[in-house]
């Protein structure tokens, strides 16, 4: 079974939920499991630019990526995002390659607003190079930076990479490890299950926005591309991958169809 695991920054950020869920992850071969990870990085990136005394600025919620942040991007997603999680998922027993969407032309985008500078709309995605590492036993870890057709570098939403390539590594389930609960409804409480239908009602009433509001639109994404199911759920909690593969529900599972 193909697997696909996002992991936010924030979860990243504290070096015990890294090797707690570097753990959880390096135990996926074991049970049969290729597995690929996607990862973010935004909270270590805004704390790298401040240090330089670079301010980050936000349009809509993207950060917009002037020629300094696109190389803040290559030492931080790229750079030591990356190759820390890949050294935890290698410490943990994994045979972790740390890649980004721009090697082999995994993930090709394209310049999403000239507002934004540097941001990308991932246009087509190239999963051979992910097939060839699973295969062969290596675990895949990418960083969401992405290539252009004249050899620009884009920054572009974790989200929307591990969805994408999710449904072009013909993944059968893609789990959003982030730190909330999962999908809350208009009362506050956590949506056990979601058809696509639903998650489009709650981000047009105005109850997912933001964050979350990217995240359901990636799993859709996702679900429609060919990903056989999408989980949202907190990654914080123990054991939480392999909970989430023997079917326990935990936060909040995205139907590609409504369930007799």
């Amino acid at each position: 079974m193909k697997v696909l695991v996002k992991l936010g920054g924030t979860l990243l950020d504290d070096p015990d939920s890294r090797s707690a869920l570097a753990a959880e992850i390096a135990g996926l071969r074991a049970r049969g499991v290729e597995a690929v990870v996607v990862h973010g990085g935004g909270k270590q990136m805004t704390r790298f630019l401040a240090e330089r005394g670079v301010e980050s600025r936000f349009v809509k919620g993207l950060r917009v990526t002037t020629p300094e942040v696109v190389d803040a991007l290559m030492k931080v997603f790229a750079g030591s995002v990356n190759k820390g999680l890949a050294a935890a998922l290698n410490a943990a027993g994994a045979r972790a390659v740390g890649i980004s969407g721009i090697d082999a032309g995994l993930a090709i985008a394209s310049q999403m607003d000239p507002e934004l500078g540097a941001v990308g709309r991932i246009e087509r995605v190239d999963a051979s190079l992910l097939d060839l590492l699973a295969q062969e036993g290596y675990l895949p870890v990418v960083a969401c930076v992405a290539g252009g057709p004249r050899g620009e570098v884009f920054n572009v939403n974790a989200d929307q990479m591990a969805a994408t390539c999710a449904a072009a590594y013909g993944a059968a389930k893609l789990l959003f490890l982030t730190d909330v609960e999962g999908v809350k409804g208009p009362g506050g409480g956590v949506i056990a299950a979601l058809t696509v239908p639903e998650a489009e009602e709650l981000i047009a009433s105005g109850v997912a926005t933001g964050g979350m509001q990217a995240k359901l639109e990636s799993a859709m994404a996702a679900l429609q591309g060919g990903a056989g199911e999408v989980v949202i759920a907190p990654g914080a909690a123990p054991g939480v991958v392999g909970r989430l593969l023997d079917g326990e529900a935990i936060g909040t599972r995205l139907l590609g169809r409504a369930q007799p």
